[in-house]
């Protein structure tokens, strides 16, 4: 109890919320190197998944590749970098950068993937070319699923970055290890608070950009389809209209 009324007191501190080592300053390095983050991992999954979803060819082999990178500890290669001179932001942003591909190309690939087929036999019948079909028809139906990985990829990078604490680098995890470092634990607790705080303050403003994002066609139909049908098979429709609901592309994790 006492740890907590310590944490409560550091937090009702304005001191620790000013200044270049204060809250608010650690918490606006903390989102630059997670929006680094993203967008370098978006630079390599995006295009990558688009590509893979839009030909249907060699998607889960590019699925299963990436996921093995979930296998990597993040700490792992914050020192692996580290043993190549590299620590920091930099090394940080790179490190949970590999960490955002496995959701943001899962998302494009299922996205496109879970796109009717009859959709696209249509569109090929109005004499559509390849890249019009896929911007004009697929990607749009495809945003639930693109904005679920973005949505995923954001919140597992903010909870990931306060490792670059450990090697050098500036974020709310800085907080906790300077905590452990003069044994004060409240002070621990607090920056566990604040880095759980904005996860779910990012995971709250990402779930409203999906749903603006979201077509009011899909969002329809995310309200009236069920999420499995009588022969347990899972129609992409009804994956769609449960990405919609849920923010998450596995029905079966869910249940």
């Amino acid at each position: 109890m006492s740890v907590l009324l310590e944490a409560l007191r550091w937090l009702n501190d304005p001191l620790n919320w000013t200044g270049p080592s204060g809250v608010l300053a650690l918490t606006r390095q903390h989102l630059v190197v997670t929006g680094l983050a993203v967008l370098l991992g978006a630079l390599v999954a995006v295009p990558t998944g688009l590509y893979l979803g839009h030909r249907g060819r060699g998607a889960t082999v590019g699925v299963v590749v990436s996921n093995t990178s979930r296998a990597l500890p993040t700490l792992a290669m914050l020192t692996l970098f580290g043993a190549t001179g590299l620590f920091g932001n930099t090394a940080t942003a790179l490190a949970c950068a590999v960490f955002a591909v496995p959701p943001l190309l899962s998302g494009a690939v299922t996205g496109l993937g879970g796109v009717d087929a009859d959709v696209r036999d249509a569109a090929r019948g109005m004499g559509m070319s390849g890249a019009r079909r896929l911007w004009t028809v697929e990607v749009p139906l495809a945003v639930p699923q693109l904005a679920a990985g973005l949505r995923t990829a954001v919140v597992q990078v903010v909870a990931t970055v306060p490792l670059a604490a450990l090697v050098g680098g500036r974020s709310l995890g800085t907080i906790v290890v300077t905590g452990f470092g003069v044994q004060r634990y409240g002070q621990v607790v607090a920056g566990a608070v604040l880095v759980a705080a904005l996860s779910l303050v990012a995971e709250g403003l990402l779930a409203l950009l999906q749903r603006a994002v979201t077509p009011a066609g899909i969002r329809a139909l995310a309200r009236s389809a069920p999420v499995e049908s009588e022969s347990g098979h899972t129609p992409p429709s009804t994956q769609v209209a449960h990405v919609v609901r849920t923010g998450s592309n596995d029905p079966v994790r869910d249940v």
